[in-house]
């Protein structure tokens, strides 16, 4: 329901208030017959034996003529007709607001279903139907988040859609152009036919890169993604990881460190996915912390959690772009990251793979590090 949205009473029209009025006068009326008839039935019973063609006229003359008072009996009698007719009267007149409250709910619906999906029904009442309202609130509400969800999920897939278009468009172009001028035998000599072919090669190898890059992540954002859970050493896994990129550290003159805070950090995870999460993180850092000489990884045990901290001393990351760098096909500058080659898919995918561990991933970055901190818990749940 919108903020400025109040609740209120039902308010009738005048013509349903003239119907109730109606409904009343026309209630005491026959209410008023029938008491007379029950009265004038129960005194003749009482008293006279008379055959049944002299009672009627002996009801008849009473009506009209009887100059007699009251009997002992009458006034309480009188008394509970009407105390029972007040009921009577309050009843059918309460049953017939009820019916009207219930006309301008359905009104309210009938607004709601005629695509006014932000107005709620604003009547306050007690009872049933103050219940019945909140229900139907309650069911429009989640419908409409339902809704809502449903259209964030068509967009993501039309930008999904889009992004990969335009990724695969660029390299695919040079491929068939290079494999065209092949074709039509537009080279000179071998060596430019060597490197039109390497050309195209090296573009294949961009292209199978995205692909791959985008079936891990379809794949690990489905929240039902098996998790192949084991128990293992983390600091184990990181150093024989750190191990891996010490060579490649060293052509591009830059130095990883492995500071471990204990001898050993166990806990339970799939390694196959979580290696993926750190090879991420390390390219990133060899790729784009540019100008920098240090790779620092750290680790520790802090309560159930295990934080690891993948930090470089390149440039720092402009502040207004931290906050997209784990959005799909995000990259903070377009043109470096076409000519590494980047998909703009590795950390949207460690972050799914984080959060299938139930944990989370954050980045800050300052003149001195541009860091990239893990959350995971020590024991995962296996999806599997």
């Amino acid at each position: 329901m919108k903020d400025d949205e109040k609740k209120t009473r039902i308010k009738l029209t005048s013509k349903e208030t003239s119907e109730l009025i109606i409904e009343g006068i026309i209630t005491v009326i026959l209410l008023i017959l029938l008491n007379l008839a029950l009265f004038i039935l129960i005194d003749q019973i009482v008293n006279t034996s008379l055959p049944i063609d002299q009672f009627l006229w002996h009801i008849q003359y009473n009506i009209f003529y009887d100059p007699r008072p009251p009997m002992f009996w009458q006034r309480p009698l009188i008394f509970m007709m009407i105390v029972a007719d007040v009921i009577v009267l309050y009843w059918r007149l309460i049953r017939r607001y009820k019916q009207m409250q219930q006309q301008h709910i359905i009104s309210e619906l009938h607004y709601i279903s005629n695509g006014h999906y932000d107005h709620r029904i604003p009547f306050e009442l007690k009872g049933d139907l103050g219940r019945l309202i909140t229900s139907i609130n309650a069911l429009v509400d989640s419908t409409v988040e339902a809704l809502e969800e449903e259209r964030r999920i068509e967009q993501s897939k039309d930008e999904l859609i889009t992004n990969v278009s335009h990724d695969i468009r660029t390299p695919l172009t040079s491929i068939i152009g290079y494999l065209g001028l092949i074709e039509e035998g537009k080279y000179n000599n071998k060596e430019d036919l060597l490197k039109y072919t390497h050309t195209a090669y090296l573009k294949s190898r961009q292209m199978k890169v995205l692909v791959d890059d985008l079936f891990e992540y379809t794949k690990v954002r489905q929240s039902n993604v098996p998790l192949n859970a084991m128990t293992f050493d983390m600091n184990q896994l990181i150093g024989q990881l750190t191990v891996d990129y010490e060579l490649e550290a060293s052509k591009k003159n830059r130095v990883i460190d492995f500071l471990p805070q204990e001898d050993t950090l166990m806990m339970n995870g799939d390694t196959e996915k979580l290696v993926r999460v750190f090879d991420n993180l390390l390219s990133n850092a060899l790729k784009y912390g540019v100008n920098g000489t240090q790779i620092i990884i750290t680790s520790e045990k802090i309560g159930s959690e295990a934080i690891i901290v993948v930090k470089n001393d390149g440039d720092p990351i402009p502040q207004e772009s931290l906050d997209h760098l784990f959005d799909r096909f995000y990259r903070v500058e377009e043109s470096r990251s076409q000519q590494t080659g980047g998909t703009g898919l590795g950390l949207a995918i460690a972050q799914s793979i984080v959060a299938l561990h139930g944990g989370y991933i954050y980045a800050t970055s300052n003149n001195n590090w541009t860091s990239f901190t893990i959350h995971l818990p020590l024991e995962t749940t296996s999806h599997s």
